[in-house]
């Protein structure tokens, strides 16, 4: 009986310390993690002192704006561009980063600014920022003796994409098709000037044809000095 019930301990405390040890991996695994510290901004009633404050839950922002502002007694938050006050941590996670906030003592109350004209409020920042256009250049080489590649990609509202992929090869087929391109040139370039050449060779024979052509018609005829016929000669 004592042999059996030493094994039974001996077996129960491996047993215990690995569900002790699964226990505690499974509550650090379910707790969730601390919150980061977010960005903010904190005035006083008037919006004459205003400070950047960093704090990761409610609670701590209004310990520290307390502390940075120096207000007295217990305060209370509330949005500085219309006044909704912020009380629950549930809300206060739904504030975006770099939201100005107004602190108020007890006895003080929230009030437009008296600036006349439109107010920007910090906090009306865009949640979601969206790509009219994004042009990328890639450089990049297939062959040691290349010149290079180029390409080019072009990518409207995030949806839209075309690229274009110029590829430069060696340098001496770089410069073999450079020279055949001159040479085609000089060639087309020749055979326009030599017929244009001879299109005006034509007008400009055309024209003195023309002119002497004129000058023949307004040149008078000269009279015939001789008769058309002669008298016959008398008779010995």
């Amino acid at each position: 009986m004592d042999y059996a019930k030493s094994l039974s301990q001996r077996l129960a405390a491996p047993v215990s310390k690995c569900v002790s040890a699964s226990a505690t991996m499974t509550q650090q695994l379910l707790a969730s993690p601390a919150p980061r510290p977010r960005p903010y901004r904190v005035c006083n009633c008037d919006r004459s002192l205003r400070k950047g404050i960093m704090a990761p839950s409610l609670a701590e922002l209004v310990c520290q704006a307390q502390t940075a502002l120096a207000m007295p007694g217990p305060i209370s938050l509330v949005l500085d561009e219309d006044g909704t006050a912020v009380e629950t941590e549930l809300f206060f996670r739904t504030l975006e980063e770099g939201t100005v906030l107004m602190a108020l003592s007890k006895g003080q109350s929230w009030a437009a600014p008296k600036t006349p004209g439109y107010q920007l409020g910090l906090s009306r920042k865009p949640t979601r920022r969206i790509d009219v256009a994004c042009v990328t250049f890639d450089l990049y080489k297939t062959h040691p003796r290349d010149l290079g590649c180029l390409n080019v990609k072009a990518t409207l509202y995030g949806t839209y994409s075309m690229s274009y992929d110029l590829r430069c090869y060696g340098a001496r087929r770089l410069m073999k098709e450079a020279l055949r391109w001159t040479l085609f040139t000089m060639q087309a370039t020749g055979h326009v000037l030599l017929g244009t050449s001879c299109y005006m060779q034509q007008l400009l024979d055309a024209t003195e044809e023309q002119k002497e052509e004129e000058n023949r018609e307004n040149t008078p005829a000269l009279p015939n000095l001789l008769p058309h016929s002669l008298p016959a000669l008398p008779r010995s």
